[in-house]
């Protein structure tokens, strides 16, 4: 298992969570899908639903009897969250919810970005966000979809240092690795000028895309891209039975090579060496 013992570096997507309005349902499904076993809050704390696999932190769930749209937050790790606060507002974000502290676990803020996608930020105090990653059932990457690629691509290396690469092996798709300023890959922007609402996507990884595709659809989800062949892996998409999407894949050539989706394994990986490109999307020589 891909294990996590402290706080991820600054920019890292951390921890992701869902707000839906039933959870013993969401239990039901997520459990049946991923493996997942759980440890429900109390209620004075929304029922906020700790997901676990193989015994550590993978996601959480939130009881909301009011959710109407529903999506997978992504909360991206910073050690300030005041000063990426005061960093996204500067770049032309939102802020929906200031700096707070929760209890002694970390600080957090939700932010709305200037193509109108929200994400969150955590400071890891007891809580350092997810345990276990890029394995089947976990989180493995996080990309931002979006019909405004130029604003995100100015936004998120203004607040987090990020850098830009494009990668040919991607065809036709306008598609930039966000990259933290150690050379990581920590996820991407998709544009798609057919997207009406920008959005973080998670996705999670699984060792069989096409079992998990059935298996899905036996749960009460929908699959909105069937499984399908990409350059790192099979890949699909989905809808719980809320309507939160997420996707899920396994990378090609089976479980030994689940280091393919990882965001910090594939750095440099492909046939041709991904380029800088600049905001604006032009990449340099």
């Amino acid at each position: 298992m891909s294990y996590v013992t402290q706080n991820q570096p600054p920019g890292t997507p951390a921890w992701i969570d869902l707000g839906i309005p039933d959870l013993e349902r969401a239990m039901a499904f997520y459990g049946g899908v991923f493996g997942w076993t759980f440890e429900v809050g109390p209620v004075e704390y929304g029922s906020y639903t700790t997901c676990f696999l193989a015994g550590r932190r993978a996601a959480a769930l939130m009881a909301n009897p009011a959710a109407g749209e529903v999506w997978w937050n992504v909360y991206l790790a910073t050690d300030d969250v005041d000063a990426t606060v005061a960093a996204a507002r500067a770049a032309g974000g939102q802020v929906l919810t200031d700096p707070m502290d929760v209890m002694d676990q970390g600080r957090m803020a939700l932010v709305r970005d200037p193509v109108g996608a929200q994400f969150g930020l955590w400071q890891g105090r007891a809580h350092i966000g997810c345990e276990v990653v890029n394995e089947p059932g976990a989180l493995v990457r996080n990309d931002l979809q979006t019909s405004n690629p130029r604003a995100a691509r100015a936004f998120y290396p203004a607040v987090f240092g990020f850098t830009l690469d494009g990668n040919d092996d991607l065809e036709g798709v306008d598609f930039t690795f966000l990259r933290r300023p150690d050379g990581h890959e920590v996820g991407g922007i998709v544009g798609d000028p057919g997207r009406t609402r920008s959005a973080w996507n998670t996705t999670f990884a699984v060792a069989d895309t096409d079992l998990t595709a059935a298996t899905i659809a036996g749960l009460g989800g929908s699959v909105t891209v069937p499984p399908h062949d990409m350059p790192y892996a099979r890949l699909g998409t989905a809808l719980d039975p809320f309507g939160a999407e997420f996707s899920f894949g396994a990378p090609r050539g089976g479980l030994g090579g689940t280091a393919a989706l990882d965001p910090v394994a594939r750095q440099g990986a492909g046939k041709a060496r991904p380029r800088p490109v600049t905001p604006t999307g032009t990449r340099s020589p």
